[in-house]
């Protein structure tokens, strides 16, 4: 998932040159102005924290994983009072990067679930930003709700319509004329 606009609110990425042969292990902050544009691309009233960890490794032929995590507390409206309705995302993930991916056609659903997740690399750069990114927008509660949050509604037509079909409607109406 993507920015509208096809920005990324995390820019945040590693050259390939830049991964030692031990790996490289990283902790980062989201600052102000990027939870502000998670806020908006993700439509959340606002994002309080971001906090990234992740470890970057290079395995045989070019290839590079990255396994990661991070905890946001973000702020939604909820879907019936549009109250704001606080919320923690803790979200862990495994990828791998390979400069060209092979497009395989597989034998069937369990070879595509049982793959591991592959992501391009693309300029000899590592998109970790754009993945952190993804993982909080999917790990988001799509129907945030108050507590005490009731939906209280009724569809005036179909209620008019049960009484109508009701078995005594007609003895009401000899009843009451007017």
């Amino acid at each position: 998932m993507t920015d509208p606009a096809g920005r990324n609110p995390l820019d945040w990425s590693h050259a390939t040159t830049e991964i030692p042969e031990r790996g490289l292990k990283h902790s980062r902050s989201a600052t102000e102005p990027e939870r502000a544009e998670l806020s908006a691309a993700l439509g959340l009233l606002s994002c309080e924290a971001l906090e990234a960890t992740y470890h970057i490794t290079a395995i045989a032929g070019g290839v590079f994983r990255l396994e990661g995590g991070l905890d946001a507390a973000v702020t939604q409206a909820c879907v019936i009072s549009l109250e704001p309705v606080s919320d923690r995302v803790a979200e862990s993930f495994s990828i791998e990067f390979k400069r060209e991916i092979e497009d395989q056609a597989a034998d069937g659903d369990v070879q595509i679930l049982s793959a591991p997740e592959v992501e391009p690399i693309v300029n000899d750069r590592i998109e970790v930003g754009r993945l952190f990114y993804e993982t909080l927008a999917a790990g988001l509660n799509l129907y945030p709700r108050a507590p005490d949050a009731e939906l209280d509604w009724t569809d005036a037509k179909a209620a008019a319509a049960a009484a109508a079909s009701h078995p005594f409607a007609a003895l009401k109406k000899l009843k009451d004329p007017g």
